[in-house]
């Protein structure tokens, strides 16, 4: 009788927990923000195109490739189509006429029309969501041609506060203010702000003043959103400018994880190893787009979430 009580008063505390995790979880959120390389410029197939280079480093000549196919081998589902996570979305308004693009991860969230071209979003995307258990949202705030000096500079570095500071702050709360509306099944489960990426300095760095100030200024931008939506120690990723000759300027950036206040919660990610010979890209005229390679974005994105997977512990 005595174990039976015990049996008893046992059971209803054991019955909590289950009840508790049939709760929807919340959706972990990761801002992508920076200018045109964050926008997303890596070719998928445009292999027949004039100025295309014969389709030279697009993602279906990569994935045509022996030696390098098994990498890529996961964008495509069974029935040859491209692929698209049920636990990952994407939200990016494109381009300055913020044409909207919303839905399951896949190719086509880059900033041209149609679905020929993607960004580190893609494998980014799959790196979180195979190590996150949660539904995951990837939001995009990007624009091209765009620098930290002057555009996106933060409230805290003095001076006028960058329009494009304002406007990734805005974008972010259209849609977290509004996740039912854009994502259905996202409705009523709340969400966390999970990690922000930063890849931007193209335009920086051709003015003294703004490869000078990058690394303070950067300091001060991951300061500022961190304050704004109250997460004082907010996972971050800064990659490297590695597309650019400039290494005075890239050796500033890489500055920013040597800080005591960011040890342990921001890396910096290398990224010149990932720039591929024009000669076998897509884009030959476009070094300050990678030239287009589809493997260059690929290999970002891959780092990018390895980086942020190492900083949440994962």
């Amino acid at each position: 009788m005595r174990l039976l009580l015990i049996l008893l008063a046992v059971l209803p505390a054991c019955a909590e927990p289950r009840a508790n995790s049939s709760e929807p979880q919340r959706i972990r959120v990761f801002v992508l923000a920076g200018q045109s390389n964050m926008e997303g410029q890596a070719v998928v197939d445009l292999v027949h195109e004039k100025h295309y280079n014969g389709g030279r480093g697009t993602l279906i000549r990569l994935m045509e490739d022996p030696r390098k196919a098994s990498k890529f081998r996961h964008l495509r589902d069974a029935g040859g189509k491209w692929a698209e996570r049920d636990d990952v979305r994407v939200w990016y308004r494109a381009g300055e006429d913020a044409r909207l693009k919303a839905g399951k991860l896949s190719i086509g969230y880059a900033v041209y029309p149609g679905r020929h071209h993607f960004g580190p979003e893609l494998q980014f995307g799959h790196v979180i969501g195979d190590a996150v258990d949660a539904p995951v949202l990837l939001l995009k705030a990007a624009w091209g041609g765009k620098s930290l000096y002057k555009d996106f500079r933060p409230p805290s570095a003095g001076g006028d506060v960058g329009p494009y500071y304002t406007k990734m702050l805005a974008e972010c709360h259209e849609v977290l203010d509004n996740l039912g509306k854009y994502f259905p099944d996202y409705a009523g489960r709340g969400y966390e702000i999970a990690g922000f990426v930063w890849f931007q300095g193209w335009n920086d760095m051709f003015d003294k003043a703004a490869v000078a100030d990058y690394e303070s200024n950067l300091a001060h931008l991951i300061r500022d959103v961190r304050k704004h939506f109250n997460s004082a120690r907010l996972p971050v990723v800064v990659g490297e400018t590695g597309n650019a000759s400039n290494e005075i300027f890239r050796a500033n950036q890489a500055v920013i994880a040597t800080r005591p206040e960011f040890a342990d919660n921001i890396r910096f990610v290398k990224t010149r190893a990932f720039l591929r010979p024009k000669e076998h890209s897509p884009n030959v005229g476009h070094s300050h787009h990678w030239f287009g390679n589809a493997e260059s974005y690929f290999l970002i994105g891959d780092s990018f979430g390895h980086a942020m997977l190492s900083i949440l512990g994962k």
